[in-house]
């Protein structure tokens, strides 16, 4: 396995010294400073400590360490400390459209022998008058939570 060699300035190990000892932060970051000023080469650190005992001590895998240090190393402290963002971009399979439709469909009366819409049932009411090729009931939930309407109410809209 390749090594990463961390070496920190004085002003990144004032900054991580601060973060772990006051303030409210995350506990993955506080982590990750903490195995950052463990594992600091720099001359401004007394004595560096082994990757197994910092494992031991902090109570987290070899593994945890070395990943902390490939990204401080090639990505910078920022993304050391939080990790990097999420870069997917999901396609939204609901429009305006759908929308208002699903919710006049959820407001009109249930089909014959149910009292009631239920989430399955709106969502293969959408797919039967073809509104969209398929949808599940869990998307259909979110729709209708964004909404103030209610599926079934005693009111038809």
């Amino acid at each position: 396995m390749k090594k990463f060699i961390v070496t920190l300035d004085e002003d990144e190990r004032r900054h991580l010294q601060s973060l772990t000892s006051k303030g409210k932060h995350r506990s993955q970051k506080v982590l990750n400073a903490l195995i950052l000023l463990a594992c600091d080469e720099g001359e401004h650190q007394g004595n560096r400590s082994r990757n197994e005992e910092i494992a031991r001590v902090l109570g987290i895998s070899m593994r945890k360490i070395d990943r902390v240090k490939k990204r401080f190393v090639l990505e910078g402290l920022d993304v050391a400390l939080n990790g990097r963002k999420g870069s997917r971009v999901y396609k939204k399979k609901v429009d305006g459209e759908l929308e208002a439709r699903l919710i006049a469909l959820s407001c009109s009366q249930p089909p014959e022998g149910f009292q009631r819409w239920s989430l399955r049932l709106l969502a293969d009411k959408a797919v039967e008058l073809e509104y969209i090729d398929q949808i599940s009931h869990e998307t259909v939930r979110r729709v209708l939570k964004k909404t103030f309407s209610s599926p079934g109410s005693a009111k038809d809209g």
